[in-house]
């Protein structure tokens, strides 16, 4: 890495690699160390590492908007989130957005968090029954489920849904081997939403019902039916099943924290969160720069990519403190982390996903008295997606403590993160 005064720093560092995936943080504290904007040499993009500027940068889309800059390919940008929510602005963002939010914001799914809550315990009840499970199959089985269910696709789309969602974010990386496998992949679950998500197999009162309303109301165009649907289908699973699947995994290396959330269990929200600012499921997403713009210092002519890294974002210690390398469920206002984004991008669904954590978390803290790693964990490599593909996990079980009740759990659901 370079930084000369007067020139604008510089790197040959390659964020993509199976070495640098697997563990990301020293590359992220020797970028943030250089400067607020670094240009990898690599991809000809701008890394920008620390907190502060990618949360500025997420809140001024009139200056680096997403449309054809979230992934680092024009492929991508033009043929997988073309019209997508992700990468859209302004006004046509707003219209895209607002159908999503009304099937995800708080008020909506109030109505579910008995049914999420209860799914939660039977699950645990059931994976706990051999006194070990796998973190990534409890999450997975948990937003599987609940995401199944709301979107009243037929069971068999399951699969191809689950499979799909991660070649997709491989797609957002470089032209790597592994863009390369994942483009065939993503383009077919482009394909399979089309032709499972019609008007003659979605149930009206679906997520995917409300989308054909919204067309049938004038607030859609036809074609934007499907791209909006990918954000249901894509984003909606895997980054919420690698939160979970981390939290679990967190708690499990720290008894103490354990023991506090068992103490606490109101605390199983910030757990979550705790998880998604040491370890973001989406570990960047790129943004364009539409005019001359400065970056804490940093001049970047218009037309430049930038690549928004929220997986150092969630350890910068100007932001964090000195212990942004450790996890603490007590961490003062943890939920400002940029895991889930920011600005007019902000993550819709993020009290769904707070739902679906802390119900997981409190029905193992009900259950279990100590949570310990069994075996050696299986690491996600993907371009963009950080996480878990297996965690064993051992339980020792202890008298079953009161269940969350339905009130509490609704109550914690108001207080959720608005999207």
């Amino acid at each position: 890495m370079s930084h000369t005064a007067g020139v604008a720093p510089s790197s040959s560092v390659d964020l993509f690699t199976d070495a640098a995936l697997r563990d990301p943080y020293p590359t992220y504290e020797a970028l943030r160390a250089v400067g607020p904007a670094i240009r990898l040499q690599r991809y000809g993009v701008w890394a920008i590492p620390r907190h502060r500027e990618v949360k500025e940068i997420l809140h001024t889309p009139n200056i680096y908007p997403s449309e054809g800059g979230v992934a680092l390919t024009e492929l991508a940008n033009s043929q997988i989130l073309a019209g997508t929510v992700l990468a859209s602005d302004g006004d046509k963002h707003t219209q895209l957005r607002r159908v999503l939010s009304a099937q995800l914001a708080p008020r909506a799914i109030r109505h579910i968090v008995g049914t999420v809550t209860t799914r939660a315990q039977r699950l645990v009840n059931e994976i706990l029954e051999a006194g070990q499970f796998d973190a990534a199959v409890l999450a997975r089985r948990m937003v599987s489920d609940t995401v199944m269910e709301q979107m009243r696709l037929p069971e068999e789309a399951r699969e191809p849904l689950l499979t799909g969602a991660a070649p997709t974010f491989d797609a957002f990386g470089p032209d790597n081997a592994r863009f390369q496998r994942a483009l065939p992949v993503a383009s077919r679950m482009v394909e399979f939403l089309h032709q499972t998500v019609t008007r003659e197999t979605v149930a009206t009162e679906s997520w995917m019902g409300a989308i054909f309303q919204a067309v049938d109301d004038g607030h859609l165009d036809e074609s934007d039916a499907i791209p909006l649907a990918s954000a249901y289908t894509a984003a909606s699973m895997d980054t919420t099943i690698l939160g979970i699947t981390e939290a679990i995994s967190q708690l499990a290396r720290h008894p103490r924290q354990w023991e506090l959330l068992r103490r606490e269990p109101t605390r199983a929200t910030a757990a979550f969160h705790e998880a998604l600012r040491l370890e973001a499921p989406i570990q960047a997403f790129g943004r364009l720069v539409a005019r001359p713009t400065d970056v804490a210092g940093v001049r970047i002519e218009p037309g430049e990519q930038i690549w928004l890294l929220y997986g150092s974002a969630g350890r910068d210690p100007r932001e964090w403190g000195a212990d942004a390398d450790a996890f603490d469920i007590r961490r003062r206002r943890v939920d400002r982390h940029l895991a889930f984004g920011g600005g007019p991008h902000l993550c819709a669904g993020i009290p769904l996903a707070e739902l679906q954590a802390r119900a997981v978390l409190r029905a193992l803290a009900t259950r279990c008295t100590h949570l310990t790693i069994s075996g050696e964990p299986v690491r996600v490599l993907n371009n963009l997606l950080r996480g878990w593909g297996q965690v064993p996990i051992a339980a020792e079980l202890g008298p079953r403590g009161p269940s969350v009740s339905m009130n509490a759990a609704a109550h914690a659901c108001e207080r959720g993160t608005a999207s």
